[in-house]
C-alpha cells in the first residue's frame, strides 16, 4: 500500500511537473505578449542588437538627453523595417555639392576648389571670346557708308533732302513699261512747257530754271546712284527749278528716262534707303536755290520706264511747319509729269 501511495505521489509529482511546465509555458506567452506591448516603442530595437544604429528607428538614449524625440514605427506593416532602414539612409547620406564634375572629382579636388577652377575657366572664355571678335570684325575690314564716301567726292556744299518716300509704278504706266515702245526722246519744252503750276488760289509754283541732260551722271552725285543710273541704261535727266510766287518755298522736278520699267522701279526702292548717299544736283537761280544744310523733303515716282523725283523746302532752309502744305507743294510739283501722260495716249489712244 505503501508503495501505491508512492506511486501516487510520483504520479503527483509528474502532474506538478507538468503544471510546471505548463506555467513555463504561460511565462513565455507572457513575455512575448511583453514584447509586443513595447513594439510600439522604438527602445526595444535599440536594446534587440539587430538594428542598432538606424536613426530615428532603434536610436537608444544613449546620451542621457531627456528631451530627445523618439520615432514610432507602426510595426502591423509587413514592410516596416526596410522602409526604417531605407529613411534612415537617405536621411545619413549627404548630398553633393552642385559644384563637383566626375573628371574634377576623379582628379583629387574639392568642390571648393571645382568651383574656383570654373569661375577660372569661364572668365579666361569670355576674355577669349572678346579676343576673338575684335580680331573677326577687324579682318573683315571697315565699313564706309554710301553717304559719307559720296559726300568726301562732291565736297561740303551737297545738298540733298533729309526725307524721302517712293512708290511703285502704278498699272497706267504699263504702256510705257518698255523704252522700245517709247523710244522718242523727251525735250525741255514737252517736260517744263509750263511756266506756272497751281498749287492754291493764291500760291503758284513758278519755273526759274530748266535743264536736260543727255549725260546722266553730269545732273546726280553719288557713286553708287550713278553707276546704278548708269547700268539702268539711263539716256536723259531732265531738271526743272520752281519758287513759289509768295517766295517762302523752292522746289525741284527731276525725270529720268531709263531703259524699262523694272530698272525705275529698282532705282526708287534703292533710293529709299541711299538717297542721303547720292541725290540729283539742285539748279540754280537769281531767284533762289535749295540753301546748304537746310531742311527738306523728297519722293521718288517709278512711272514705267521713267523716274520722276520731287524735291521741295523752304527758302529759308528752316524744317516745316504745320502751316507749310508741302502736300499741295508737292501735287503741284508733279504737273511735269503730264509729259509721261501723254505718251501713255499716244501709245494706247484717247480711250485709256
Amino acid at each position: 500500500m505503501g508503495s501505491d501511495t508512492g506511486g501516487r505521489r510520483a504520479a503527483g509529482s509528474d502532474t506538478g511537473g507538468r503544471r510546471a511546465a505548463g506555467g513555463g509555458r504561460r511565462g513565455k506567452t507572457s513575455g512575448v505578449s511583453g514584447r509586443q506591448a513595447r513594439g510600439t516603442d522604438a527602445d526595444w530595437l535599440g536594446d534587440s542588437g539587430g538594428l542598432d544604429g538606424l536613426d530615428g528607428v532603434g536610436d537608444v538614449d544613449r546620451s542621457g538627453e531627456s528631451d530627445r524625440k523618439r520615432a514610432t514605427i507602426d510595426t502591423s506593416d509587413p514592410d516596416w523595417v526596410a522602409k526604417a532602414a531605407s529613411s534612415s539612409r537617405k536621411r545619413g547620406q549627404r548630398q553633393p555639392s552642385d559644384w563637383q564634375f566626375p573628371v574634377l572629382t576623379g582628379w583629387g579636388l574639392r568642390p571648393e576648389q571645382q568651383r574656383l577652377i570654373v569661375i577660372i575657366a569661364s572668365v579666361v572664355a569670355v576674355l577669349a571670346g572678346g579676343v576673338g571678335l575684335v580680331i573677326a570684325i577687324t579682318s573683315i575690314g571697315e565699313y564706309a557708308p554710301e553717304q559719307r564716301v559720296s559726300a568726301a567726292l562732291v565736297g561740303p556744299d551737297t545738298t540733298l533732302p533729309q526725307v524721302f518716300q517712293g512708290w511703285s509704278s502704278p498699272k497706267l504706266f504699263d504702256p510705257v513699261a518698255d523704252r522700245a515702245k517709247d523710244s522718242k526722246a523727251l525735250t525741255e519744252k514737252e517736260v517744263f512747257g509750263q511756266k506756272e503750276l497751281a498749287v492754291k488760289k493764291k500760291l503758284k509754283l513758278k519755273l526759274v530754271a530748266k535743264k536736260l541732260d543727255a549725260t546722266c551722271s553730269a545732273a546726280l552725285w553719288g557713286g553708287s546712284l550713278a553707276e546704278q543710273v548708269s547700268d539702268a541704261g539711263c539716256t536723259q535727266v531732265a531738271r526743272g527749278l520752281y519758287i513759289s510766287s509768295d517766295n517762302r518755298y523752292v522746289a525741284q522736278y527731276t525725270l529720268l528716262n531709263l531703259k524699262d520699267g523694272e530698272s525705275a522701279g529698282e532705282l526708287v526702292e534703292s533710293l529709299k534707303t541711299l538717297y542721303r548717299g547720292g541725290w540729283a544736283r539742285p539748279l540754280t537761280s537769281s531767284k533762289g536755290t535749295f540753301p546748304v544744310g537746310g531742311y527738306s523733303e523728297a519722293g521718288g515716282y517709278a512711272l514705267g520706264h521713267y523716274v520722276g523725283l520731287v524735291w521741295l523746302g523752304r527758302l529759308d532752309g528752316t524744317e516745316a511747319t504745320a502751316k507749310d502744305d508741302f502736300v499741295s507743294l508737292t501735287l503741284a510739283l508733279r504737273g511735269a509729269e503730264k509729259a509721261v501722260y501723254r505718251r501713255v495716249v499716244t501709245i494706247t489712244g484717247p480711250s485709256s
